[in-house]
């Protein structure tokens, strides 16, 4: 409803003599507009034009560019607190994606989980590099605190950063499987190689990557001892974490759940929604303000979030980690993507 707002002044006038109506004040402070406002803007709605798109929030209590500006701060400090307070304590996650995103200049890390049904879940987010072992080894501390907890075994999933492995292994332990993202290991390369020379190693890499740990080792090995005699940086950047790219093929999973944790696709999915929703900040004033606009474009992303490809598969995962060892060395399993026959 639009409501009329009067304009009350004590006699005299002179400074403070403007007299507040506490209904009216009480409208502008609704949570439930705060929330509304903040949903507008995720989708992409600049805080200068919420009045052509919105004109029912603004008709109904004058709502100004700066009471948009003040209502967002809250709602997004709101959802950073129900972010940093979720606890995970009833969900058996078996997957953790670890990856980091710059805003304006200002570093966040990010952790997304896949529950044993395929779930995803936004599990938390740090100011910080993931380069900073520091960093990395406060945000998985902050996530055993809310019940992510070293008691069960889990795949981490995350890029080439050295600081992401060496947090994994001091919280959670050295008997973690890590997977090191092809993907990331592949451009890191590549970027040290001429561009006439990236295609044929690509397609190197690719093939390896398809073969059984032991076949797909021997032609990178024989590939780094090429490339060590004219381009030994990018030699040097292949061999480094080598044997963790084939993690999951040790794991002996089915290809469609195999394609779907070699890399750290999932979580970079989750960084472009928030991506999206917070594109049109174009002053990012601080570190604090990164966190909450991430943590707000985090959960309403998380609203689209869908099981991930080969869900139906995860129970080998679930009994590779709860074994401890490779489900091809305990029975003679095959799997065709959606048929699985023991």
């Amino acid at each position: 409803m639009r409501v009329q707002k009067p304009r009350l002044r004590r006699k005299g006038g002179g400074e403070g003599a403007e007299v507040a109506v506490p209904a009216y004040a009480a409208m502008q402070d609704d949570e439930g507009l705060r929330e509304r406002l903040l949903s507008i803007v995720m989708r992409g709605v600049s805080t200068r034009n919420y009045q052509e798109v919105v004109p029912e929030l603004a008709d109904r209590c004058g709502v100004s560019r700066s009471a948009v500006s003040r209502q967002l701060q809250q709602a997004s400090a709101q959802a950073l607190q129900e972010l940093c307070e979720r606890r995970f304590d009833k969900v058996e996650l078996l997957v953790i994606y670890l990856d980091g995103k710059d805003f304006g200049g200002h570093q966040v890390i990010s952790a997304v989980g896949v529950d044993s049904e395929g779930r995803k879940h936004v599990l938390g987010i740090s100011e910080g590099a993931s380069e900073n072992a520091v960093v990395v080894k406060g945000l998985l501390e902050e996530l055993v605190e809310r019940g992510v907890t070293p008691g069960r075994k889990r795949l981490f999933v995350i890029d080439g950063s050295k600081a992401l492995r060496k947090a994994i292994g001091e919280v959670y332990g050295a008997s973690n499987p890590v997977q090191r993202c092809q993907a990331h290991k592949r451009r890191n390369v590549l970027g040290y190689l001429p561009k006439e020379m990236q295609a044929q190693v690509a397609a190197v890499l690719r093939a390896a990557w398809k073969l059984s740990p032991k076949e797909g080792l021997a032609r990178l090995r024989t590939q780094i001892e090429w490339l060590e005699r004219s381009h030994p940086n990018a030699a040097a950047s292949l061999r480094e974490g080598l044997e963790e790219t084939f993690t999951i093929a040790r794991l002996g999973l089915s290809p469609i759940l195999r394609k779907c944790l070699t890399t750290t696709n999932i979580i970079e999915s989750s960084l472009s929604g928030v991506e999206g929703r917070t594109g049109r900040v174009t002053r990012w004033r601080s570190g604090e303000m990164a966190l909450r606009w991430a943590a707000a474009a985090a959960l309403e992303t998380e609203r689209n979030f869908r099981k991930i490809m080969g869900h139906e598969h995860l129970w080998m995962l679930k009994a590779a980690l709860d074994d401890g060892q490779s489900l091809s060395d305990r029975s003679q399993i095959s799997v065709d993507e959606g048929r699985v026959a023991a």
